[in-house]
């Protein structure tokens, strides 16, 4: 919560309601891509391809920080918004990770400035360029 930490002048309050705008202005955007796009394609698809299903409650939490009673009810609203949107994101991550695994689980090609995918690594994901790996992991082409 660091715009606490700026002094109330009319630039700074200027810049606070114009970023907090445009910060809730996607807000409808999320809840259809979560209810119309991530949600049914990962408890179809999975379902489908016998995917172990990615628990929601495990990635998205909103409630909790609203029970802090040092908190206006404002800064409540957003910690809601922002506990939303960045659990829907991980959650939806991970779905992404596990669909990746399972149709195309070769790591991507190591790059120095690449910040990599640390979810291949702990899914083991065949090595790039190694056949042999792909062949003990999923069998022949």
């Amino acid at each position: 919560m660091n715009y606490l930490k700026k002094e109330n002048n009319t630039l700074n309050l200027v810049k606070l309601w114009v970023s907090a705008s445009l910060t809730w202005l996607p807000l409808p955007v999320f809840i259809l891509f979560d209810l119309l796009i991530m949600e049914p394609y990962h408890q179809v698809c999975f379902r489908l391809n016998g995917m172990e299903l990615v628990k929601r409650s495990e990635y998205i939490i909103v409630w909790d920080r609203t029970r802090l009673k040092y908190l206006k009810w404002y800064q409540k609203l957003g910690c809601a918004y922002c506990g939303y949107v960045n659990g829907l994101m991980h959650y939806s991550k991970e779905i992404a990770n596990r669909s990746e695994k399972h149709w195309c689980g070769i790591m991507h090609k190591n790059k120095s400035d690449f910040k990599g995918f640390k979810h291949q690594k702990d899914q083991e994901f065949a090595e790039y360029n190694n056949p042999e790996d792909f062949k003990e992991k999923y069998g022949s082409n």
